[in-house]
């Protein structure tokens, strides 16, 4: 088996027999005249042959030496359609976008007519999915995740935190006046499985009252039974933007509290769509900051 010379060598002897000249071949490669005449003799000893002549100021190849820069010189072609064929089929193909559930159908709704015109030949496709997408497995390109954040294999940029906040149907609250935190105690709850009341009432250093009435594990059904005044739920900022600016609910109580967790925008750092990651991850960020707090202040 033939071992190949170093490529960079093959590159110096292409370069310097178009341009019968080593500095000619210099200047196009960005390196000095000495490092092309380095790499000539290299090629030379490890070929046992002898590649140029001098001629005045002019480096000519010898017949030999032409014959395999050409052979070079349609190798770099074949490479070179075959790079620019990889990144065509990275523009073409559709960015896959996966989305956590709660997100799509809460915060990007109403950007959506934005994205459209935005980003109009982003190709996207989105995917709304209840588990964690897997970048290698899955096909998938950028994510929106909910989290810590700190994900392994990953970029991430943070997106937006979240705060804790009661809410309630505009008629609830016109039948039960609530003026400060602690009245909350005599009105029923509506309670998330893994956000309980005591978040929101430890900031006032009020007790809250053991768990009853209805428990819920999916947020969307927490905030239609709040809609519906069936009581209080203490809800995600990201997810009730809409209804807030809709009236469907309000918030007796402008305090919130932070929650650890909050939306990020992830990625793979060796995608070949990086480009149009950016652009998509861009945006997102730029939406986010452009829409105040995600409560809709």
């Amino acid at each position: 088996m033939v071992r190949l010379p170093p490529f960079f060598a093959l590159r110096a002897l292409e370069a310097a027999a178009r341009h019968r000249s080593y500095s000619g071949a210099a200047k196009e490669l960005s390196v000095t005249h000495g490092a092309v005449s380095q790499q000539i003799r290299r090629l030379e000893a490890e070929l046992g042959a002898r590649l140029f002549e001098r001629r005045g100021n002019a480096m000519i190849p010898t017949t030999d030496a032409q014959r395999l820069a050409g052979e070079v010189s349609r190798g770099l072609d074949v490479l070179k359609n075959a790079v620019a064929d990889f990144a065509a089929v990275a523009v073409r193909d559709p960015l896959v976008v996966s989305l956590e559930s709660q997100f799509a159908n809460r915060w990007l709704p109403s950007r959506l007519p934005r994205m459209l015109a935005d980003l109009a030949d982003a190709n996207l496709e989105l995917r709304v999915e209840e588990r964690r997408a897997d970048f290698t497995t899955d096909g998938v390109d950028i994510a929106v995740r909910y989290g810590a954040g700190g994900w392994d294999g990953v970029e991430a940029a943070h997106l937006f935190s979240e705060t804790l906040t009661p809410v309630c149907s505009p008629a609830f609250l016109a039948a039960r006046p609530l003026r400060e935190p602690g009245d909350l105690l005599a009105v029923p709850l509506l309670h998330h499985g893994h956000r309980p009341w005591s978040l929101w009432f430890g900031q006032f250093g009020i007790a809250p009252p053991p768990q009853q009435g209805m428990l819920f594990e999916d947020s969307a059904m927490l905030l239609e039974a709040a809609a519906q005044g069936i009581g209080v739920a203490l809800a995600r900022s990201a997810l009730i933007e809409h209804d807030l600016k809709t009236g469907r609910l309000v918030r007796p109580f402008e305090a919130g509290v932070a929650s650890e967790l909050g939306f990020w925008i992830v990625w793979r750092p060796d995608s070949r769509k990086l480009r149009r990651i950016a652009a998509l991850r861009d945006w997102l960020l730029g939406e986010a900051a452009a829409g105040g707090p995600p409560h809709g202040d």
